[in-house]
């Protein structure tokens, strides 16, 4: 799983804590809201008090402003919960009644008919299931939340519904947060239901059994000429079949196949011995990871920060050359007794899980994979080193390397991994090199983790539906909020465009602090239209100091703007359940925190917006 940013501890990200340095609450995450905030309000004031000025003069319009605020921050603070829920039932009653549920009917008949188009013999069938399942609830929420949202205020103001509402003791903040709390009340049931047929859908499609092919059975025996157990192939089904391990015992394992396997157990029936095996084992996972940092080692065997680049724009992975000294290397710290797990046979364990992206110069026997060396070796004395361990890889694939605590080192004498290993201070490196000449493995920092005790895959599910909630109450805010100035087609634009601009709001980053090649906005069209590349720099003149004198104008104004605009891309958590990965609590709590703020900065918007309409004053 591709994990660009990993998550920060809670309280390191709200508060910047631990404090060790002056600036550490300066880039927290409070701080920023609080700057954020203050500059959203002194530049809506400003905007407020030329307005008015234009229509007033200058001591009516600060007469007028300070009205304004004193007026609005006490109405606020007189909402009335009973007078939000009172419209909240009404938003509810008016989304049923304009067939919301329609959404859900046809979300069913997406997951009907999507057993037909999906296959079944995928190497990951749970990544693909998952994904369909995630990506379908999202968009078809979001869609939702956009339509019910965006045209429930303008149709109100059409259909002089509203003239209704505002006879009655309601203030505007009742009629903002009210919207918001109905419309989230009913994406909520939806959401929930489909999360239901969702799991349900999944479980369906994965769910499986095999039969063991009985003329393919073989007796295995030791060197001595003992019996010691049988082997074989399962039937066919789902487009697979798996390789067979019976014991003496008459249990077994089939062994694992696109991602899973199933336990064998026998009895006998009649003299004869049956066989049953299990349902699919391991489709359903949530790895908890623990990561280290990495760096490299280039071909001379130098220490460097990142391997070589193989011709890939995408700069997340960087390689290593095969046939070299060149090698990955990964530091994890504070491990002890507690990080070890134990195996089948209760003997511990360090669980280490690593993903290789495999790069080839030439072709080869595609099906064969590239063979690559891993090794544990002590930081502090590189000499102490584990015993080889040569593996297989192939692209994207998963490799496992349970490591016992009781191993040989390079010169095959025995050594404990924790003691001998490990430093004092706990940390403990893992070097990996590939050994095919001329063929690269390419790695970045969460490709190589330490498994910890897995989390509930069911949890797990839940946890990727709040991501899918925290999305839709954003876009539910925004929607409202927009309704209460303008028409329901331009609302709906203006949220869209909103939507669009936080999914690529790392692109406005990387445009506004000059990182993207090509130049600010106007630099960008001027080489569009003339047909000039990213790189060349621009002819010296008059014409050229002007882009670039407007361009840090541009580029100021897209940085304050990506301040306001929600990392849309950041509250996905699909690929996590799709891959198989828990979702960090840690990230969630910073992800409804976020939500939390933007919907009342919204609703503070939402508020003063719809004050400025004359049958809201």
């Amino acid at each position: 799983m591709v994990l660009e940013h990993q998550p920060i501890p809670f309280l390191t990200w709200l508060l910047g804590l631990p404090w060790s340095e002056n600036s550490a609450f300066l880039e927290s995450a409070l701080f920023r809201f609080i700057l954020t905030g203050f500059a959203v309000s002194v530049l809506a004031l400003v905007v407020g008090y030329l307005i008015a000025l234009v229509r007033n003069g200058p001591l009516k319009a600060g007469d007028i402003t300070y009205r304004v605020i004193v007026n609005g921050i006490a109405e606020l603070f007189r909402t009335s919960a009973r007078r939000v829920w009172a419209i909240a039932r009404l938003s509810i009653k008016e989304t049923l009644r304009r067939r919301v549920l329609v959404a859900l009917a046809i979300y069913i008949i997406i997951l009907l008919f999507a057993g037909w188009f999906l296959q079944t013999g995928y190497r990951e069938p749970g990544k693909l299931f998952f994904s369909f399942v995630l990506t379908a609830t999202t968009y078809l929420v979001l869609m939702i939340a956009l339509l019910v949202s965006a045209f429930s205020l303008p149709n109100d103001f059409k259909s002089k519904t509203i003239y209704t509402v505002v006879t009655k003791p309601v203030r505007a903040s009742d009629i903002v947060l009210g919207r918001i709390l109905g419309f989230t009340i009913v994406g909520t049931v939806l959401l929930a239901i489909m999360a239901v047929c969702g799991a349900a859908f999944v479980w369906r499609m994965l769910d499986h059994t095999h039969a063991i092919q009985l003329d393919s059975l073989e007796n295995v025996v030791d060197a001595s000429g003992k019996v010691v157990g049988k082997k074989g192939r399962t039937t066919t089904n789902m487009q697979h079949f798996h390789e067979v391990e019976i014991y003496p015992d008459g249990t077994g394992k089939a062994a694992s196949t696109n991602e899973h396997e199933h336990q064998i157990t026998s009895e006998t029936r009649g003299g004869d011995t049956v066989y049953t095996l299990s349902g699919p084992e391991g489709l359903l996972r949530a790895r908890v990871p623990y990561y280290g940092s990495l760096h490299f080692l280039d071909r001379k065997g130098v220490d460097v920060a990142k391997g070589v680049s193989v011709g890939s724009e995408w700069t997340y992975r960087s390689f290593i050359e095969g046939g070299t000294p060149a090698a990955a290397i990964w530091t994890f710290s504070n491990i002890n007794e507690q990080t070890l797990g134990t195996d089948e046979k209760g003997a511990q364990i360090l669980p280490l899980e690593l993903v290789v992206r495999v790069f080839r110069t030439f072709k080869g026997n595609i099906e064969k994979g590239i063979q690559g060396v891993a090794q544990l070796r002590n930081p502090d004395n590189k000499t102490i080193k584990s015993e080889p361990w040569t593996f297989t890889a192939k692209d994207a694939s998963i490799n496992q390397f349970p490591w016992s605590r009781k191993l040989n080192d390079a010169d095959n004498k025995p050594i404990d991994l924790l003691k001998d290993l490990v430093t004092e201070d706990g940390r403990v490196e893992v070097v990996v090199q590939c050994l095919d000449h001329a063929q690269y493995y390419g790695f970045a920092q969460p490709d190589c983790y330490i498994r910890l005790p897995d989390g509930s895959p069911l949890w797990n599910f839940v946890k990727a539906q709040v991501s899918i909630w925290i999305q839709m109450v954003l876009v539910i805010s925004i929607g409202v909020t927009c309704s209460t100035l303008v028409n329901a087609p331009v609302a709906m634009m203006f949220t869209i465009a909103f939507i669009t601009l936080g999914f690529f709001r790392q692109f406005f980053v990387d445009v506004a602090i000059g990182k993207q090649v090509g130049g600010g906005p106007l630099e960008s069209l001027y080489r569009i239209v003339t047909q000039m590349n990213q790189t060349s720099p621009l002819p010296e003149g008059f014409g050229t100091q002007l882009i670039s004198s407007i361009d840090i104008v541009l580029k100021m104004m897209m940085q304050s703007v990506t301040y306001i605009l929600p990392d849309f891309r950041s509250f996905s958590t699909v690929d996590y359940v799709a891959y198989g990965y828990n979702i960090p609590m840690n990230q969630l709590a910073q992800d409804l925190i976020v939500c939390g703020t933007y919907v009342l900065g919204l609703f503070i918007i939402g508020y003063f917006l719809l004050r400025t309409r004359e049958v809201a004053k």
